[in-house]
């Protein structure tokens, strides 16, 4: 009786189906082996990673922080050039264009006069100039700690809102726009 060893799954092949053998040694009909860039074997080529294993090659705490903290140093060279080219002054930054076709102020109208006047500390004039964006602003600053800590804690954030939210704040949105564009809600305008 013959003895069968089994092979173990790092030294396993694929098996070729039986055919003519060429002059180099394979086998007729079977395609190229696959082999690595530097020519290992099929065995030793690492496969497709699997579902969610960017997240999971992410373990240590450098690489758990450092989307939070990349985010951040983007917003903050953002808010900095906001900060120091005054959107008050004519020519820096492009039109709204709804605004310019049409005269209507849309909902981020007075955005970059807000951060502008936000990072300068004038909590007041970042608010008249827009009340949505300025909440924004804190509302980042939350989302933004919560993610950073559940980061930290090497924890997911997951933001989940149900479709009710999203209506409601659409609908938030689309009230804040009209009535900042009548006259009785010019206080909201820009």
């Amino acid at each position: 009786m013959p003895l069968t060893v089994c092979p173990t799954p790092d030294t396993a092949r694929p098996a070729t189906p039986a055919g003519p053998a060429l002059e180099d040694g394979t086998l007729a009909g079977a395609g190229p082996a696959v082999t690595g860039p530097l020519g290992e074997d099929s065995s030793q080529v690492p496969g497709p990673q699997g579902h969610g294993s960017v997240l999971k090659r992410r373990t240590g705490l450098l690489g758990r922080l450092a989307t939070p903290l990349g985010i951040l140093a983007a917003v903050t060279a953002a808010f900095t050039y906001v900060g120091t080219v005054d959107p008050n002054d004519p020519g820096h930054y492009p039109v709204c264009p709804l605004l310019k076709l049409t005269g209507v102020f849309c909902p981020g109208c007075g955005g970059l006069r807000s951060a502008h006047a936000f990072i300068h500390g004038d909590l007041g004039a970042a608010f008249s100039a827009n009340a949505v964006a300025t909440t924004g602003y804190f509302l980042f600053a939350a989302v933004w700690v919560l993610w950073l800590v559940r980061a930290w804690r090497g924890r997911p954030l997951r933001i989940g809102l149900a479709p009710a939210w999203w209506w409601g704040i659409g609908a938030l949105l689309l009230i804040f726009t009209v009535v900042r564009n009548l006259p009785f809600g010019s206080a909201l305008a820009p």
